[in-house]
């Protein structure tokens, strides 16, 4: 650790390590040294640009100048086998009564930022320990149904976690997809993977977004997830509302855009999924 630390420029010794709660694929450290704080993931089972990827992802958020990011210090994208390594900024506070609310309207100015005409991303991401693979396209009901749906179809037919009636219903939604969700609807940078374990409070309770896996794409896609397993205060919808009012058509699409995440979780978790999954495909499929 003290090598890796003296990659980011601080030579001073390591005082503390401490392993922390980092996710279920890396390592997670909380290092303190004579000169500064710092969070570190670690993972010697990942690609080799699995940590690049994210770094630059949280560089797009920054540069949007709307909602805090840790800063990143120092990145391993070596193609040797060995420890891949992410120093970042260590960030640590408590919410505030105005957390939930700015949190909110932070997420609402990313959104809104100028994010250009096509939907979808340059480069491969990763959601979880899952490749997703991207590519720009015109239309955002293509990027769905080519880069997120069907690949999750085909790993879940190689898998045997979607078969039979499931795989059917699976299917005809994807033929149908443009009934369903807008071929072009507005393009915001998101931030991908915005569960409520992917937003911390920092000092003076600043919300802070980690662990993206960005894409440009409708920002009703990234409001759904939010609702999927919790963890956002009221004030961050009222909030998000006011500075950003979602399309009238958000009810009916929720559940398709949660679809995804909930394909993933089948995928990588099992069955235990499987019962929200068919609940949305038998929706759809009436």
């Amino acid at each position: 650790m003290q090598e890796k630390i003296k990659l980011t420029g601080d030579q001073s010794p390591v005082k503390k390590i401490q392993p922390v709660s980092g996710g279920d694929i890396n390592q997670a450290y909380y290092v303190q040294t004579a000169n500064h704080e710092y969070f570190v993931k670690t993972n010697q089972d990942v690609p080799a640009d699995f940590f690049q990827i994210e770094a630059d992802g949280l560089e797009r958020i920054r540069n949007t100048e709307t909602i805090a990011v840790p800063a990143v210090y120092h990145v391993d994208h070596d193609d040797a086998d060995q420890e891949l390594a992410l120093i970042m900024e260590w960030v640590d506070g408590q919410p505030t009564e105005q957390t939930g609310k700015r949190l909110g309207e932070q997420l609402a100015a990313m959104h809104a930022t100028d994010a250009g005409a096509q939907y979808g991303l340059d480069q491969r991401t990763y959601v979880g320990s899952l490749t997703q693979q991207n590519h720009w396209y015109d239309n955002w009901v293509d990027y769905y149904r080519d880069k997120r749906l069907r690949p999750q179809l085909d790993l879940g037919i190689s898998n045997g976690r979607i078969t039979g009636i499931r795989q059917t219903k699976l299917e005809y939604l994807l033929i149908n997809l443009e009934r369903f969700i807008p071929a072009k609807p507005r393009t915001s940078l998101l931030h991908g993977d915005l569960w409520g374990g992917n937003w911390l409070t920092g000092a003076h309770g600043q919300p802070y977004l980690i662990d993206p896996s960005v894409l440009y794409g409708d920002h009703l896609f990234e409001l759904a997830f939010t609702e999927l397993f919790g963890g956002f205060p009221a004030p961050f919808y009222q909030s998000y509302q006011s500075s950003f009012p979602l399309e009238d058509y958000y009810e009916d699409v929720k559940p398709l855009y949660q679809l995804f995440y909930l394909l993933v979780h089948l995928n990588l978790f099992g069955e235990a999924y499987g019962s929200s999954v068919d609940r949305i495909l038998d929706h759809y499929s009436v």
